[in-house]
């Protein structure tokens, strides 16, 4: 095996040395992971973020770390965050500002891609070059994308026309793999360039029932692969969930890339599950997961990893623990999320903390005419929220999150409505409904089958004020919803909405900025502010 590939596979950096040795000698800082004995009051907390950032696949590069994550149908997608000490995350950007622009995409012909999109990731370094690979169902293709420089570089794209389900890229010897699969984990082999199946390349099944360990019967068969190496073997993480049970970890290791194969259960604690293994440059080993934590989606961990008999053992006595000796110097969402006054000189500037639900349209859209605001303009008639493009969101997060918005509604049309959402498959919001006869403040619930509204209150101003509040502490998950005529007194409107984490969309709920048209192009909403706390 070469040695950028041995790095790469330890998430290490390109410095010579013997795959998971410290990096002794450099120097260190408050930034390292263990880099400093901090007394309990600085010790960074799990979850690591409460907020929806699912599949995590993080790599070393230095003393720098890197991860990749899942957005689903949510564009532009797949991000790609940025570390010092493994707990505080900055967004750098995205490998892709559209994944593809068939109907399912853009939300046309009745057509939809919630829950799709792109998959877990896999993030990797090799030879002076990122590569990150993706699948998404709604195409049945596979993603690999690559940059030399990955936080200011644009991503090049090669597509495979296989769907390889949560896969794990490999360099491995000078040769690129694929590791993927569901309870059956199966390898192909990849050209060199890491840019298609290679013709007559290797094919094969490494381990038949990987499940198998962890029970008969399961809700989720084993999938999630990530592999590492460390001291010339091979770990591959996988998770399985089986019935009556909880999300459980799963290491299968080997002497060589092909196997043969053998695995334990390495944790099973709140269903914390999926991820990989990350070493830090002074030798300490974690893995980084995740867990299902309701509405708020699915929220990181950092689980600390001792090694014993060349098996990883993962968390504290088989737990993962609250605090960590690590020094946090964010509060764990950084550039997630991030308030908005839509002051822009263009609008590629818009900040990284927003993503479209969908493809957007960008003709219907601006922060710069009029400058100041978020003018959603209506090219379309649509039945509903969840059929509406140019839909603007960002993380809901935890314990408890507020969202405000200031909108003026002085272009809408009859027909046309606008406003705050809690956007899931069962979502809510409050917005100003426009008819005709007047306009009025309505507070609204539903999802893809029915719409019902809770309130309608009439309003004679065109400027409003909307508010949702979430509170996710304890997984209460209750959203509720409030207005404002001068941005002081606050009247809650309607009734709370029970968030709830469903399959169909597959992600945490967010906080949406919207409007749209059910009688007539041409309206337009526009939003002075964005505030999130």
């Amino acid at each position: 095996m070469g040695m950028a590939a041995l790095m790469l596979l330890s998430g290490c950096s390109g410095q010579p040395g013997t795959l998971g040795q410290s990096e002794r000698g450099a120097e260190q800082g408050a930034h390292d992971a263990s880099a400093s004995s901090p007394s309990p009051g600085q010790w960074a907390s799990n979850p690591l973020i409460w907020a929806d950032v699912p599949d995590p696949s993080v790599i070393r590069v230095g003393d720098t770390y890197y991860m990749s994550s899942t957005t689903m149908h949510m564009n532009p997608g797949l991000p790609i965050m940025k570390s010092h000490n493994l707990v505080d995350w900055e967004l750098l950007g995205y490998a892709y500002d559209t994944l593809s622009d068939g109907n399912e995409s853009t939300l046309s012909q009745g057509e939809q891609s919630y829950g799709q999109g792109s998959w877990a990731s896999s993030l990797r370094y090799h030879q002076g070059r990122f590569y990150v690979s993706t699948f998404a169902n709604h195409t049945g293709k596979t993603y690999i994308f690559s940059t030399d420089d990955i936080e200011n570089g644009d991503w090049e794209r090669a597509t495979i026309d296989e769907l390889f389900h949560d896969a794990s890229l490999v360099f491995d010897q000078g040769r690129v793999f694929l590791i993927y699969g569901n309870d059956d984990i199966h390898l192909v082999e990849l050209n060199a360039e890491a840019t298609a199946v290679k013709p007559d390349g290797l094919r094969t099944t490494l381990i038949e029932k990987a499940s198998s360990i962890a029970g008969d019967e399961f809700w989720v068969p084993s999938e999630g692969a990530q592999l590492t190496r460390k001291d010339g073997m091979y770990y591959l993480n996988l998770i399985s969930w089986p019935a009556g049970g909880m999300r459980t970890q799963l290491v299968y290791r080997a002497e060589q890339l092909t196997g043969p194969y053998e695995g334990r259960i390495v944790l099973e604690d709140r269903g914390i599950a999926q991820g990989g293994l990350i070493d830090t440059p002074d030798g300490d080993w974690y893995a980084f997961l995740f867990r299902d934590f309701g509405a708020v989606g699915r929220i990181p961990y950092l689980v600390p990893v001792q090694w014993r008999d060349g098996w990883p053992e993962y968390g504290i006595d088989g737990k993962v623990p609250e605090r960590l000796p690590i020094v946090a110097t964010g509060d764990g969402l950084n550039n997630l999320v991030a308030s908005d006054d839509f002051d822009y000189a263009s609008e590629a500037d818009l900040k990284l903390a927003w993503q479209w639900n969908h493809n957007p349209n960008d003709n219907g859209w601006s922060v710069t005419e009029p400058p100041g605001y978020l003018t959603l303009t209506h090219q379309r008639v649509d039945s509903g929220l969840l059929d509406t493009r140019n839909t603007l969101t960002q993380r809901t997060f935890g314990p408890e999150s507020r969202a405000t918005a200031a909108l003026d509604v002085s272009e809408l049309r009859s027909g046309d409505r606008a406003g705050l959402a809690a956007l899931q498959a069962n979502y809510g919001f409050v917005g100003v409904e426009q008819k005709d006869s007047g306009r009025a403040l309505v507070m609204v619930s539903g999802n893809a089958e029915q719409e019902q509204v809770q309130a309608r209150i009439p309003l004679t101003q065109s400027i409003v004020y909307l508010q949702i509040r979430a509170d996710f502490e304890g997984q209460r998950d209750q959203a509720s919803f409030w207005y404002s005529l001068d941005q002081e007194q606050w009247t809650r409107i309607g009734e709370p909405l029970a968030m709830e984490y469903t399959l169909p969309h597959f992600m945490g709920y967010r906080f949406a900025l919207f409007s749209y048209a059910t009688e007539q192009t041409g309206g337009r909403a526009a939003f002075d502010y964005y505030r999130v706390e």
